[in-house]
């Protein structure tokens, strides 16, 4: 986005931007101490006229990968960070920055998920991925936003194969198109699968996706959202220190003890309102003294 603010500001528009206007950018960002940045250089001609050709309902979602797109297509110019990728390369490698490679057409809705432009780009992407690791530069790759759960598996070990195992950043992903005020929920589904089959960074959506401008409260839920789906995923990956919080949890609740519920919790705020403040009081926060739970393990002698 500082690209394109940057753009207006010195050309008065996002197409007339040059490519010495693109690297002079990057170069003085990279200079000003970025760890990462997201980069659209796995967009070409060739991924443009897959798109056109696809018949996709969404065409490009993507703010970078739309403003891009549509520099290329007015100055009928090769993306100057494909065409010159080995000049990006060397500017992230002196300033020692991590290229993440953005997903300027990832689906921006089921109907388009694992269609053939998705996949070209996937492709041009791998390729660019073994050009940065044979070169130095550490390269994480940004992936699709809107997947079905029935293509998330799918999705991340076409990734992991064709991107050389570089890590996956994905954003969301996103279950279905038809929740809104509740992605953050739809992307937690999608995230968990996705993190479960092999992503390694989960992109947190707030309930104002698709909506409009997130505020605190949005940022809150959809971070927690996220945790939560990564939590999930951990457990499904054998992770040893989910397991054991989740063992925690289990423990704090069978022995009534409130405070020991509140810590591993990934909303502690919202769990001691919720559980009194973790005073202990011997009684199940849900039933009160009458838990069947309690009742049953008298009888196990455990109470």
């Amino acid at each position: 986005m500082w690209l394109v603010i940057e753009a207006v500001e010195k050309r008065g528009s996002i197409v007339d931007m040059t490519v010495e206007d693109m690297f002079a950018s990057i170069e003085k960002h990279a200079a000003d101490g970025m760890d990462f940045m997201a980069i659209h250089c796995a967009l070409n001609f060739d991924v443009i006229r897959r798109l056109q050709a696809s018949g996709r309902v969404t065409d490009v979602v993507s703010r970078g990968g739309a403003f891009l797109t549509g520099w290329m297509l007015h100055n009928n110019r090769e993306n100057p960070l494909y065409g010159e990728f080995d000049r990006l390369l060397a500017i992230l490698k002196k300033y020692d920055v991590t290229l993440s490679m953005g997903d300027a057409i990832r689906p921006g809705s089921t109907a388009d998920s694992l269609d053939g432009a998705q996949l070209q780009g996937l492709i041009v992407a791998g390729e660019l991925v073994a050009r940065a690791q044979e070169s130095g530069v550490q390269v994480m790759v940004e992936g699709p936003g809107h997947v079905p759960m029935n293509h998330v598996e799918a999705t991340m070990l076409l990734q992991k194969r064709l991107c050389h195992g570089a890590p996956y950043f994905i954003l969301g992903t996103l279950s279905t198109d038809v929740a809104p005020g509740y992605d953050h929920i739809t992307s937690a589904i999608g995230g968990a699968l996705a993190a479960a089959a092999g992503a390694d960074f989960l992109c947190y959506v707030t309930p104002a996706e698709h909506l409009g401008l997130a505020n605190e409260e949005d940022v809150k839920e959809g971070a927690i959202a996220a945790r939560i789906a990564a939590h999930v995923a951990d457990l499904a990956r054998g992770n040893k220190q989910a397991w054991e919080r989740d063992l925690q949890m289990a423990r704090a609740r069978v022995a009534l003890d409130l405070d020991k519920q509140i810590e591993p919790s990934i909303d502690q705020k919202k769990s001691k309102v919720a559980l009194g403040g973790g005073k202990k009081n011997n009684d199940c926060a849900v039933c009160g003294p009458g838990c069947a739970a309690q009742v049953a393990a008298k009888y196990f002698g455990i109470a």
